[in-house]
């Protein structure tokens, strides 16, 4: 039993860990659509970097804002993050601000959610997608329900936030590209609106004004020094610190 135990796990740590320490690289789920997707938009994505001083295969950081439609693409040059593009967001649900709260009530999260490379979907009958991650463990410590909230394309949703096709095929190619060279996973952060004192102002009296306000902090973190916390919760509240 042990002797199979070892041989397992020999065979776990050849496949999946050594070729990640070997190459810096990350399995990330392919299929034709995807490989096919990818092989269209990369030259004018990279011509585009290139115009940018950005480079193809740098790390992703991604915010949503609901209020405007807009999903923002930061990638990675040196120790901070740089905007690429602001895409338009078809639409995402219901179109109320908020987060959501339970299975079926047309709401599209609000809060810091992460990516790995598992989540990416390339083969969903959205056409391409990924799976934000919510319930996160705020989401969990507030007994929110739900599950495959993602961004995808099609321009459709009942919940999640939908792109045109041709977005979505720049966004998950620069995913794709960063997973294979080497990051682990990124970062979403999707706000309400942008998280400006006069906007906090303007909805103080929303019911989620002091949820907004906690979403503020993880905000000014990355406005502040250019690249996004590590995102924890206590006391069913984010905080955060350095990354």
């Amino acid at each position: 039993m042990k002797k199979q135990f070892i041989k397992i796990l020999t065979l776990f740590v050849s496949v999946f860990i050594f070729p990640i320490l070997l190459f810096g690289k990350t399995e990330v789920p392919s299929s034709p659509r995807s490989v096919n997707a990818i092989k269209k938009v990369r030259p004018k994505l990279e011509r585009e970097l290139n115009k940018k001083g950005l480079s193809y295969g740098s790390s992703v950081f991604i915010r949503i804002f609901k209020k405007t439609k807009e999903l923002e693409v930061w990638l990675g040059k040196g120790d901070k993050f740089r905007l690429f593009r602001i895409y338009k967001i078809c639409t995402y649900g219901s179109g109320n601000l908020g987060p959501k709260l339970r299975r079926g009530d047309g709401q599209a999260p609000e809060g810091f959610y992460f990516v790995p490379s598992y989540r990416m979907n390339p083969e969903s009958r959205f056409h391409l997608s990924f799976n934000i991650g919510y319930p996160n463990k705020f989401d969990r410590t507030r007994k929110r329900t739900g599950s495959a909230l993602m961004v995808h394309g099609k321009c459709v949703s009942i919940g999640c936030y939908a792109m045109t096709d041709n977005n979505i095929e720049e966004i998950y190619a620069l995913a794709d590209a960063a997973f294979k060279n080497g990051q682990s996973f990124f970062r979403i952060h999707i706000f309400p609106f942008r998280m400006t004192q006069s906007n906090l102002d303007k909805y103080k009296k929303s019911g989620w004004s002091g949820f907004w306000k906690n979403l503020k902090e993880g905000y000014d973190f990355f406005e502040d020094l250019g690249k996004p916390p590590d995102v924890d919760v206590k006391n069913k509240h984010y905080i955060f610190r350095s990354s």
